[in-house]
C-alpha cells in the first residue's frame, strides 16, 4: 500500500475560500514567494497609487506586477519601497529637538526631546563594531534624564511616514481602466522544514512513519487564508539579483486515501518538488505552524552494526607521495555505531520524495510506552533511493583494533602492516558487525592473509562481515602492502 499524503489537521487550517487570494511558495532557505491581488483604477497617463500589504523583508528588485488577464497595457514608470514603518523610536527622532507631552500615570507633563534613541555602530576595545543603543535625553523642568518621562504622546505620525512596509508606483496606462493586478515579489523570513517521527513495534523492524511540516513566518506580515506551497530541494538563490518563479502544468500524483479528506498534494516541479496544502490557512507573523503531510504503514527496515576502529580523519590522504603516519592504527574507536537503513520505495510502502529533515526513532516498550531511540538528519531523499541513518552506539558491543606489526622497506618503496580487530557481543543474542577498514597509505595496495572474507568499497576502503554470538567474541586480522 502506498504512502498517504495526509489530510491538514483541522486546527491548522481554515476552510474559507476567498476571491483574490494570497497565494505563498515557501522554500527551505529562509525565502519565499509571495503573489496577492492589487485593486488598481487607472487614469490614462500616469497614475500614482500604493500598497501597504507588504512583507518588511521584500526584495524590491524583485517585484512584479501585472494585468493577470493581460487586457490592459499596464506598466510601472516608477517604483518605491518604504520598508520602515513608524514606531515610537522613529517618531521620537521626528520630533527630537520639539517639546512635547508625555502621560505619567494620571497626570501629563511635558518634556522637550534632546536626543532621541538610536542605534549606531560602535568599537569595542578589540576594534570590532557592534550596535549600540543610545539612550534619549530628556529635558523635564530644566533638568535632563536618561528615560522617558512617561508615556510620550504624540501630536501627529510626523511628515512622510508610513504605518506598514509599503510599495507605491508610478503606473502608466494608455486609457482609463479599472482592474485586479497581480502582485508577485521574494521575501525573506519565510522557511519551512521536515520532520519524521518512526515508530518500531515491541519485536521487529517495520517502521510506522508519519512525516510533519512546519513553517515559519517572520516576514513581518500575517497572511490571512493563504493558499501555500513548499518547495523541496536545494534551489540556488543569488543575494543580489531576484528571482522569478514560472509554473508548469500539475501532474497527478496518485494517492490511497480514506475518504475524501483533503490531501497534501506532491508534483515534481521543475527539478525539484512541491508539496500544496489543501486548504487556505491563515499564516500569521512569527507563527511557527505544523502540518502532517505524509504517513506510511509496515515500512521494511534493517539494524546495522559498524565498527569503524581507526578514527581516519575525512582530510588525512597521500598528497602526492606516501603517507608515512604511524600515529594513527591502534584502538581509536572502540564503539559500535548503530544504523537504521530502510529503502524509500513503492514496494516498501513508501515511494514518495521525501525532503531533507530530521528523523527521530522511537520503539515500542512491553508496558506500551513508546521510548526514544534517536535521531539524525536526512538529505532531500527521491523515490527508489536507500535512506541510512546513524543513530547511536550500542552499549553492548565493544570493538578493539590492534596493529600487530608495521614494516617499511630501506628503499621507501614498501610499507607492510597487519591488524587484528576483535569485536566482543555482551548481549544476550547475536549479532551481525560491519567491520571497516581504511587503505589511507597509498593508492597502491594487496590484502594478504585475511582471515574473514572482505569486500572492496571503493579505491581506500574494504569491510568485512563478522557474525558474533552472545557473550562471545570474533577476531578478524589481516595484512596490508602498500607499494609505490
Amino acid at each position: 500500500m502506498k504512502p498517504t499524503l495526509f489530510p491538514c489537521l483541522a486546527a491548522c487550517l481554515l476552510t474559507g475560500v476567498v476571491s483574490a487570494q494570497t497565494a505563498i511558495t515557501v522554500y527551505n532557505d529562509n525565502f519565499g514567494v509571495v503573489r496577492d491581488s492589487v485593486p488598481l483604477r487607472l487614469d490614462q497617463g500616469i497614475t500614482e497609487t500604493s500598497y501597504s500589504g507588504v512583507t518588511a523583508q521584500l526584495e524590491p528588485e524583485s517585484v512584479v506586477l501585472r494585468d493577470p488577464s493581460g487586457q490592459v497595457a499596464l506598466s510601472v514608470v516608477e517604483q518605491s519601497y518604504r520598508g520602515d514603518p513608524v514606531d515610537q523610536m522613529k517618531l521620537l527622532q521626528m520630533f527630537e529637538g520639539e517639546t512635547i507631552d508625555f502621560l505619567k500615570g494620571e497626570a501629563v507633563v511635558k518634556g522637550k526631546i534632546v536626543r532621541a534613541p538610536a542605534q549606531v555602530m560602535a568599537k569595542n576595545q578589540y576594534g570590532n563594531q557592534y550596535q549600540k543603543m543610545l539612550e534619549p535625553i530628556i529635558e523635564v523642568d530644566g533638568k535632563l534624564q536618561t528615560s522617558l518621562p512617561g508615556t510620550p504622546l504624540f501630536p501627529s505620525l510626523g511628515d512622510d511616514s508610513v504605518l506598514q512596509p509599503t510599495l507605491s508606483w508610478k503606473l502608466h496606462s494608455p486609457e482609463q481602466a479599472a482592474l485586479d493586478a497581480q502582485l508577485s515579489y521574494l521575501t525573506y523570513g519565510m522557511s519551512w522544514k521536515a520532520d519524521y517521527n518512526l515508530v518500531l513495534p515491541e519485536e521487529g523492524d517495520d517502521l510506522s512513519l508519519t512525516g510533519w511540516v512546519s513553517i515559519e513566518n517572520n516576514t513581518g506580515k500575517t497572511f490571512e487564508e493563504a493558499k501555500i506551497k513548499l518547495i523541496a530541494g536545494d534551489v540556488n538563490k543569488v543575494e543580489e539579483v531576484g528571482a522569478s518563479v514560472r509554473s508548469r502544468p500539475a501532474l497527478a500524483f496518485a494517492m490511497d486515501v480514506a475518504e475524501k479528506a483533503p490531501q497534501v498534494a506532491e508534483k515534481k516541479f521543475d527539478e525539484f518538488h512541491m508539496y500544496t496544502l489543501p486548504l487556505p490557512t491563515t499564516l500569521r507573523d512569527r507563527e511557527t505552524k505544523q502540518v502532517e503531510f505524509v504517513r506510511a504503514e509496515g515500512v521494511k527496515s534493517k539494524k546495522l552494526y559498524v565498527y569503524d576502529g581507526a578514527n581516519i580523519p575525512n582530510n588525512w590522504r597521500y598528497y602526492g607521495g606516501v603517507n608515512q603516519n604511524q600515529s594513527y592504527g591502534q584502538n581509536d574507536k572502540p564503539d559500535v555505531a548503530i544504523y537504521r537503513e530502510f529503502k524509500n520505495s513503492e514496494e516498501n510502502n513508501l515511494g514518495v520524495p521525501l525532503p531533507a529533515g530530521r528523523t527521530r526513532f522511537y520503539r515500542m516498550d512491553d508496558d506500551g510506552q513508546l521510548e526514544f531511540t534517536g535521531e539524525n538528519t536526512i538529505d532531500h531523499t527521491p523515490k527508489n533511493e536507500t535512506i541510512r541513518v546513524y543513530l547511536g552506539n550500542a552499549f553492548d558491543l565493544v570493538g578493539e583494533r590492534t596493529r600487530t606489526n608495521f614494516y617499511r622497506h630501506p628503499s621507501q618503496d614498501l610499507i607492510r602492516e597487519s591488524f587484528e580487530i576483535e569485536v566482543r557481543n555482551r548481549s544476550e543474542e547475536p549479532v551481525t558487525v560491519q567491520v571497516v577498514e581504511h587503505l589511507y597509505r597509498w593508492s597502491n595496495w594487496e590484502i594478504q592473509n585475511p582471515s574473514h572474507r572482505f569486500d572492496k568499497k571503493d579505491a581506500q576502503t574494504i569491510e568485512f562481515t563478522a557474525t558474533v554470538e552472545p557473550d562471545g567474541s570474533q577476531t578478524i586480522t589481516y595484512t596490508v602492502e602498500y607499494t609505490w
